[in-house]
């Protein structure tokens, strides 16, 4: 191979051409090809070599025949190619993907759309234009993107498949599909609007489909499947450098200087050679090597260097055409910087090899002429990014004198660094000088010549003045009054270079701002394409919301950049053009910086990586592009500002003419809109673009007469955009107004306003030429009064403002009828006329609303309410006089005559309210406005009904509040318009207290209604009905209020809440206690607890998602006010009186913690990016649990003994849990030992622990009578020994080996019998404590004794026959009937369960039972040991689910009495008749008759009866309401690979977490973070492999008919499928978790303890999703044997890899807990009694710690109680 190898690197030499740019050929290595090893010669005879070691060789001359090209094609042998890995088939799928919008573009591109409607005006033309320069724009961009995206591809694919980052691939080909999508949208729109006489726009549209051809075939040649060879992908990758180079020349975008192109490859070419030569010289090192190896590696490292430079020819040829983006430059230079790796490798391997120091020598020349052909391409390409002009002459002595005067005046204080500084600045100033004089004498010019020498003289007048400054500080460096007069000096002379070289400085930094705007807005573009294409796997609905709003906000603002930065570079000396580029450069920065915090923030929610990686670089390339737009922008403005306002005044002098090229079309009817505009959106653009004229207007009158030049010129330009945006909303009325003379009459109003515009900038210019000028002065003020005339001329042209115009006079004439001194006679009578008044009323109220509706719709829709409104208030102003007429008193006519005006004043301002809101929707206040003015139209008629009417009582007050109902029931169809200056928290108080007003109010209505109407009692019901459904309506606003204020910060209510829990614990006589303090004390613990634990989770998320802090504060909120109720009942049974006034002390300080935590949560929630609240909160967290833990050595201090029995009963529980998920480790077969040991090994300590075990019961039943103290040792004794002998009896199955785990099982199961033992005993003993020997309790302590002497017995034997094969399925089975006698006595105890369950859980738990019992059945019948020993395992668990579930389904409270006894019942007989069956077995085995064995089938007969009743009773426990879940198998897959998806996600997140510069292993050679993320990591890694697997498995088994089609079994698969869809929920969320704790951990805002639970809580999820894969499987399937593998990745290969994780995940956090605890200093009191205090306050500190970790461990216990339910509101509850 070695020989082949160095052949090719011959031919290289001889055939220089092979580096050809146009036929470009790489060598690469082959993989997977099919053949085998033959010795030979692969020397081609009649080529002249060079001489070879060991003698002259003999040649044969002759001729070679001429060169030929072949292309071979076909498939390559596939069943010889190693499967794609993930990361390959990630690939797949984005080319996939990609592929397809490929194929929808090239369909796109197929047909040219028709060309929009327009005019010829020349409004029209400058939008043609502006849309031609702006698709322009972005197809450059975005064909600069796929030149560069392909570019990236021939890069990323050159090596080896293995070092290839597919990632990166799919992030590249991601950029070249989406930008192509958006590009077919571009050139179609452009070949529309090109002029297509000779055809432009058809060869655009065919160029185009060129490269999407192109484009296609790269993505086919990519294919990690398709296996094609590299000159295939060179190939496609150079047909794309073409076509892209033909599409930018037919749109005239073209790289204009060819002649740069051709020397840009005819370097690349000369790289090219130059390699060859090095490979040559490396072949001559490489045939002189002696060592094999090293001769390889030479061969090797020159081989390398002829296929990095045939990339770097390939590449340069892809990105020649668009060699002006900066990307695409950057790719070139990325291929440059492949290359001079490579040879720099391949010398290091020459000089290795061989010590010719001649041959050596050759090697380093030729690598010398490489690097510098290298590096003469670069500088070529860096030369053209500097847009090929050279450094002016100026600007380098400019820059100069800029930076160090800068630094002149940062030296201020030390004299010696300013004199340094002002030797290099006499030098810069010295050069500009000279160069100024130089150019003078060169000029032409003799008035440009003097301009030039005067320039030069100032600056030389300026220099000498510094230099003197600067002798005279380096003279007297102390005296600061010298350092300052050399400060000012220099900047005169800062000054004189500026004034010297301002033309030059402008010029560049025009230059600078159109190079930074052009890549702002490439970026920006790219972004937009991106943030497309990553919508589709975006599954954050937020942050896409947010990205998409952003995205539109600067798709909005990229034409005015464009547009600005092409008219700047037409027009290079144009002020207005260079104003116009500024100001469109300021008002981009701002939505693009918020498009960039949205694209950050949505990186992470992408799934598909390549998106999100493709996402994430346009985001940091954009903010990048922006740092340099907004410092380019500065300063040009800097230099173009003092000359604004005469660009104004030009600005608004062209549109006058634009508006007057308008009218003309209007009088040819020419006059068209533009695409886009529509005659409500232009009408609505010139009422609030007439405000902001004025505006602008008043802000230049006012900076105008105070004769600031600068504040004045921002104004002119403020208001020239502004007149400028009102020109184009006056033309788009008019072009879409069908009436010529409206149209004629808007554009005039609007010529108007230019013209008076115009003259105000001249009178605010003059203004400033002869500040103070009285009649200056004067004249601006009048000028300003004209145009505000003209603009409400303007305004008052749109459509539907003449017709509220004339409603509004219609009013007026109307009202005049009020005027008269005697009003016309009645014509109707009173009932009649009263009548006509209330319908007039309410269709007048009616109008009302409907002219507020329609103030937000069309211009039409306003115009014919607003007449409507006023021919009904014509109908109701007659009506009235008539009323008016039927008064008894002249004092009665004139209130009502009264009134009748006040309807009238109340309407004129309704329309005056909704004229001026349908201007300007958008203006401040307009909104309330509006809402008032009909508010007080209703008002006014219902003070007129009053008068008028005499009705029932309580009638006219509900027509009037029917009224008003009527008049605010519309502002509830716009719920996003603000009605009033309310805050959001200040609305949420408000309708909470209105709500409660309300309610009480529909209370007393119905009330007063049945009361004072007894004859109507017909309407009662109907009353009661509505007020019924009134006060559900009122509490379903409570309640969504209060969860809007936890969710928005407002903690108002929370603090109240807390406050008054606090103020009962203190208030009066507490309630006559029902139990005893230890009962209280327990809950309290409970509720502590709870609470410390939720401080510290507020503390999590205060840095993770703070968003969710309102329903923490909540919680705790809840807790307290439990806390405080059972404090108040402790405190009162507490003995002596002193510790219950120390509690209730303790529970008020803990009250007023809470209440500063939930504060700071709510402040958080409203500032979520303040750090200082975050700070705050944490602090406020710390001092909540420590308060807590004062509570608690309160509870400690009234029965330290009882409280020790709560902590080991806590740590108990946490045992049981442990054993319970190793017994599902040990189910699954994954519990493997890690070294060589046996039972044996461990059996002397399992005894021996066992019986230290059985003394420290003894003292603990001796604990309950004798003192507190005691008591208390003997609790936490038991407890820690108990731990050993878990530990140990763990120890002891794992050293059997996983070939038996049903032996396993039974060792952990018997030793789970004692810790759940030891757990009631503990509990009866805290029960008992205290009390006489005669109490009940005792009794029961001593039941749980002897319970307790039981289990540890039958442990011992369970030990000591684990290793007898013939007695072990005995002993097992023994044990299983002993652990179900004790599981049915405490199914017959009365206490309720702690949740309830539903009854089609409980069904599924019934199933288990009948597969026990035909298990059992089968086990008698063989009298197998290893038969026993399964059923007895499988047997305690069926019936111990069975009996939970039935004792949490009867007890629901929607079950009825009769139901639960009926369950109760049946589960007790099934329990007790499955006993008799288990002993019949064991009869069975120690007599093996036939007519025994008999006996079993009745048994199972029994049992199966049983079974049958209770599903009978659980069915009807249904009800009729239940529904059958549909489809459960494809739920299953669903949520299975959802988890896998969390995983993967949160994976991520833990990689970003800390750059990874190499693989690391979670050892203790890490810091303790890093162990943290690595252990992490690996965990993550492993549990998405098995969830993964397991989705697998269960397709398997749908395709294989186990489940899912079979009708027969769709109950037993939708439970198979929800436990399957449980313990994948478990899975992805324990993972989840532990990134979250892991991330927080690293940042210090968690505790090592709760590290260590989230790892624990992987391993224990992870266990129980084996288990339910295993449920139905085929054990020799595929999908099993991959999941059984993955299993042993995770558990075994990797050492266990989620245990091994998990227990360097332990290590680490114990190791940092235990090494900060080795750091702490203590500084001991030496004061007597400040010494005591010192180790009190140390022991409690003590204690606190410790009953903490006992609680966590009782969390975890309860957690993992609910095995497949992963229900979060369960999971509250059980932290509650």
């Amino acid at each position: 191979m070695s020989q082949v190898r160095l052949h090719l690197c011959t031919f290289l030499i001889e055939h220089p051409s092979f580096f050809s740019c146009f036929r470009s050929t790489i060598l690469q290595q082959q993989f997977n090809r099919v053949g085998r090893v033959e010795h030979g010669s692969v020397a081609l005879p009649g080529i002249i070599r060079s001489g070879s070691i060991g003698g002259p060789d003999t040649f044969n001359m002759g001729t070679m025949p001429t060169a030929q090209q072949q292309i071979t094609t076909g498939q390559m042998h596939r069943g010889h190619m190693p499967p794609l890995s993930l990361a390959q088939q990630a690939l797949m799928g984005t080319i996939n993907s990609s592929m397809q919008a490929v194929q929808q573009a090239q369909a796109d591109l197929g047909y040219v759309d028709n060309p929009p409607p327009l005019g010829r005006d020349l409004a029209s033309r400058v939008w043609v234009q502006n849309k031609v320069d702006e698709s322009k724009h972005e197809i450059h961009s975005q064909v600069d993107a796929i030149t560069a995206g392909t570019a990236s591809v021939v890069n990323l694919t050159a090596g080896e498949p293995t070092e290839t980052d597919y990632t990166a691939v799919g992030c590249a080909i991601t950029t070249i599909s989406s930008n192509l999508t958006e590009m077919s949208k571009g050139v179609k729109l452009l070949a529309a609007l090109m002029d297509d006489e000779v055809g432009s726009g058809h060869k655009l549209m065919g160029a185009a489909r060129m490269l999407a051809g192109a484009v296609s075939d790269l993505l086919r040649s990519v294919e990690p499947a398709a296996a094609e060879p590299r000159q295939t992908v060179l190939t496609a990758a150079g047909s794309i450098g073409q076509a892209s180079g033909d599409l930018l020349r037919h749109m005239g975008e073209g790289e204009t200087d060819e002649k740069f192109q051709d020397t840009l490859m005819n370097l690349a070419k000369a790289v090219a050679n130059a390699a060859a030569m090095l490979v040559l010289k490396a072949k001559n090192v490489a045939q002189v090597a002696e060592d094999t190896i090293l001769q390889n590696r030479v061969i090797a490292a020159a081989t390398q260097c002829a296929l990095s430079t045939s990339q770097l020819v390939a590449c340069t040829k892809v990105v020649s055409p668009t060699i002006s983006s900066p990307v695409c430059q950057e790719q070139l230079v990325e291929a440059g910087k492949l290359v001079d790796r490579s040879v720099e490798t391949c010398v290091k391997a020459c000089r290795s090899a061989s010590d010719d120091g001649e041959l050596l020598k050759q090697v380093g020349a030729a690598a010398g002429v490489v690097s510098q052909a290298l590096s003469d391409l670069l500088q070529h390409v860096r030369h053209y990014a500097s847009c090929g002009e050279p450094i002016g002459r100026y600007d380098q002595a400019t820059d100069t004198i800029m930076n160090v005067t800068e630094n002149i005046f940062t030296s201020m204080g030390d004299a010696g660094e300013m004199v340094r500084q002002a030797r290099v600045l006499a030098q810069a100033t010295s050069d500009l000088v000279n160069a100024m004089r130089s150019d003078a004498e060169a000029e032409v010019d003799v008035d440009n010549s003097k301009k030039l020498l005067a320039a030069a003289k100032l600056l030389a007048d300026a220099t000498a003045r510094m230099v003197e400054a600067a002798k005279g500080a380096a003279a007297y460096p102390e005296n600061e009054d010298q350092q300052q007069r050399l400060r000012e000096a220099a900047e005169g002379l800062r000054v004189a270079t500026n004034a010297a070289a301002q033309n030059a400085i402008k010029k560049k930094l025009v230059n600078r701002l159109e190079i930074a705007a052009k890549q702002a807005a490439a970026a920006a573009t790219q972004t937009i394409a991106a943030a497309q294409n990553a919508a589709a796997s975006n599954k954050n609905t937020v942050s896409h919301q947010q990205l998409v709003h952003s995205c539109k906000a600067v798709a909005d603002s990229i034409p005015q950049l464009v547009q600005g930065m092409r008219s700047s570079q037409a027009q290079p000396e144009e002020l207005g053009a260079q104003l116009a580029l500024i100001m469109a450069s300021q008002s981009f920065l701002q939505p693009g910086s918020k498009m960039v915090a949205s694209a950050k923030s949505a990186v992470p929610t992408v799934a598909d990586q390549a998106a999100a990686m493709q996402l994430g670089q346009c985001a940091k390339n954009l903010a990048t592009c922006l740092a340099e737009l907004r410092t380019a922008t500065q300063k040009a403005h800097e230099a173009c500002g003092p000359l604004e306002i005469d660009s104004a005044l030009k600005t608004v002098q062209t549109l006058k003419s634009e508006l007057q090229d308008a009218k003309m079309s209007v009088i040819d009817a020419q006059l068209k809109p533009l695409p886009g505009e529509t005659l409500e959106k232009c009408a609505q653009d010139l009422g609030s673009t007439s405000k902001a004229v004025g505006s602008s207007m008043a802000q230049l009158l006012t900076c105008a007469a105070q004769g600031n030049e600068h504040y004045t010129g921002v104004a002119a330009r403020e208001t020239a955009q502004a007149l400028r945006t009102l020109a184009q909303a006056a033309r788009g009325v008019a072009a879409s107004t069908r009436e010529p003379q409206a149209a004629a009459a808007m554009l005039d109003s609007a010529q108007y306003v230019m013209e008076g515009s115009a003259m105000l900038i001249h009178e605010a210019h003059q203004a400033l030429v002869h500040p103070g000028d009285a009649e200056s002065q004067q004249r601006l003020a009048q000028v300003a009064k004209a145009v505000s005339h003209s603009l409400n001329n303007c305004v008052n042209c749109l459509p539907g403002q003449k017709d509220v115009d004339m409603a509004l006079r219609s009013i007026g004439e109307a009202s005049k009828k009020l005027l008269v001194d005697i009003l016309p006679p009645c014509k109707k009578a009173f009932q009649e006329a009263q009548t006509d008044l209330n319908h007039t009323a309410a269709e007048l109220n009616h109008s009302a609303g409907e002219v507020v509706h329609s103030s937000r719709g069309t211009s039409g829709q306003l115009a014919a309410a607003s007449g409507k409104f006023s021919q009904d208030f014509d109908e109701f102003l007659d009506a009235g006089i008539e009323m008016a007429g039927h008064t008894q008193s002249k004092d009665d006519q004139i209130q009502v005559i009264g009134n009748l005006k006040n309807i009238s004043m109340a309407s004129s301002k309704l329309l005056l309210a909704a004229k001026s809101l349908s201007v300007d929707p958008g203006a401040a206040n307009a909104k309330n406005l509006l809402a008032v003015a009909a508010r007080a139209v209703t008002e006014s008629i219902n003070q007129l009904i009053t008068l008028c009417t005499q009705q029932a009582a309580g009638q006219k007050e509900c027509d009037n509040a029917l009224r008003e109902l009527e008049a605010v029931r519309g502002l509830l169809d716009n719920p996003n318009e603000p009605v009033n200056e309310l805050s959001y928290f200040d609305c949420i108080e408000s309708v909470m207290e209105n709500s409660k007003v309300l309610g009480e109010s529909m209370a007393g209505i119905s009330q007063h209604c049945k009361t004072g109407d007894v004859v109507a009692s017909h309407t009662h019901d109907a009353i009661s009905e509505a007020a019924q459904l009134m006060k559900e309506a009122v509490d379903d606003i409570m309640v969504t209020l209060n969860e809007a204020a936890s969710e928005g910060g407002m903690v108002g209510g929370m603090v109240e809440s807390i406050a008054e829990a606090m103020g009962r614990v203190d208030e009066g006589t507490p309630p006559e206690p029902e139990g005893s303090f230890v009962d209280y004390q327990t809950t309290m613990v409970k509720f502590s607890k709870a609470i410390a634990i939720t401080a510290q989770e507020m503390m999590t998320k205060s840095v993770t998602c703070p968003e969710e802090l309102g329903g923490l504060a909540s919680q705790v909120t809840v807790d307290y006010g439990q806390l405080a109720h059972q404090g108040r009942l402790a405190a009162a049974t507490a003995e002596p009186e002193e510790v219950g006034f120390q509690i209730k002390s303790r529970v008020q300080e803990l009250g007023h913690g809470c209440i500063y935590l939930v504060q700071k949560a709510g402040a958080l929630q409203l500032s979520p990016t303040d750090s200082f609240s975050k700070r705050e909160l944490i602090e406020c967290a710390r001092a909540v649990t420590e308060k807590v833990s004062l509570v608690l050595s309160a509870l400690q201090a009234g029965n330290k003994g009882t409280q020790a029995c709560i902590t080991a009963a806590g740590a108990v529980s946490g045992i049981i849990a442990d054993l319970d998920t190793t017994i599902m480790f040990a189910s699954a077969g994954t519990l493997n030992p890690e070294n060589e040991e046996s039972f044996a090994d461990h059996r002397e300590s399992i005894l021996k622990t066992a019986k230290a075990l059985v003394e420290d019961t003894k003292l603990l039943v001796a604990g309950a009578a004798s003192s507190q103290e005691k008591l208390a040792q003997a609790a936490q004794s038991s407890a820690k020994t108990i731990t050993q002998l878990t530990e140990v009896v763990k120890l002891g199955a794992t050293s059997m080996g996983s070939e038996d785990p049903e032996t396993q099982v039974v060792l952990i199961n018997a030793v789970r019998d004692v810790a759940k033992a030891l757990a009631e005993l503990i509990g009866a003993t805290k029960c008992a404590a205290g009390k006489p020997a005669d109490d009940p309790s005792m009794y029961q302590l001593k039941g749980a004794a002897k319970v307790m002497v039981t289990n540890v017995t039958s442990l011992l034997k369970t030990v000591k026959a684990v290793e007898d094969e013939a007695t072990r399925g005995t002993r097992a089975l023994e044990a299983t009937i002993e652990c179900i006698k004790q599981e049915l006595t405490v199914f017959h105890s009365k206490d309720a369960p702690d949740k309830s369950t539903t009854p089609e859980e409980f069904i599924r738990m019934t199933k288990g039972i009948t597969m026990a019992t035909a298990k059992a059945v089968a086990a008698g019948n063989s009298a197998q040991q290893e038969d026993v020993i399964a059923t007895a395992n499988l047997s305690r668990k069926a019936i111990s689910d069975m009996l939970t579930a039935c004792k949490q389904a009867a007890f629901h409270p929607e079950v009825s009495e009769e139901l639960r006894s009926k369950a109760l019942q049946y589960s007790s007989e099934c329990t007790a008749g499955y006993i008799n069956l288990l002993e019949q077995v064991l009869q069975v085995l120690q007599k093996p008759m036939p007519e025994q064995k008999q006996q079993l089938a009745a048994h199972s007969k029994h049992v199966a009866a049983c079974v049958t009743e209770l599903v009978q009773t659980a069915e009807a426990m249904k009800g009729s309401e239940c529904v059958d879940p549909e489809d459960p198998t494809v739920i299953a897959e669903i949520e299975l690979l959802g988890a896998a998806a969390s995983i993967e996600a949160a994976a991520k997140k833990l990689e970003q977490l800390k750059p990874r510069a190499k693989p690391k292993q979670a050892d203790e050679t890490l810091d303790f973070e890093e162990q943290i993320l690595e252990a992490a990591k690996s965990i993550a890694a492993a549990t998405s492999a098995l969830v993964k697997s397991a989705s697998a498995a269960q397709r398997e088994l749908v395709a294989q008919g186990k489940v899912g089609s079979n009708l027969a079994n769709a109950v037993d698969d939708g439970q198979w499928s929800q436990g399957l869809i449980s313990a994948a929920r478990m899975v992805a969320a324990a993972t989840s978790n532990l990134c979250e704790a892991a991330n927080a951990s690293v940042q210090g805002h968690a505790s090592e303890e709760k590290l260590i639970c989230s790892a624990k809580q992987v391993a224990a999820s992870t266990a129980q999703l084996l288990v339910a894969c295993k449920v139905k499987a085929d054990q020799d399937s595929e999908a099993m044997r991959r999941l059984q593998v993955t299993q042993s990745l995770y558990l075994s290969a990797a050492g266990n890899a989620v245990k091994r994780a998990s227990d360097n995940l332990v290590k680490a956090a114990q190791k940092a807990a235990f090494d900060k605890t080795e750091d702490d200093s203590v500084v001991v009191k030496t004061k007597f009694v400040g010494g005591i205090a010192q180790i009190i306050a140390a022991q409690e500190e003590m204690l606190r710690k410790e009953r903490e970790l006992e609680e966590a461990r009782k969390k975890l216990a309860q957690i993992r109680q609910q095995q497949y339910k992963f229900l979060p509101t369960e999971l509250r509850e059980d932290e509650g």
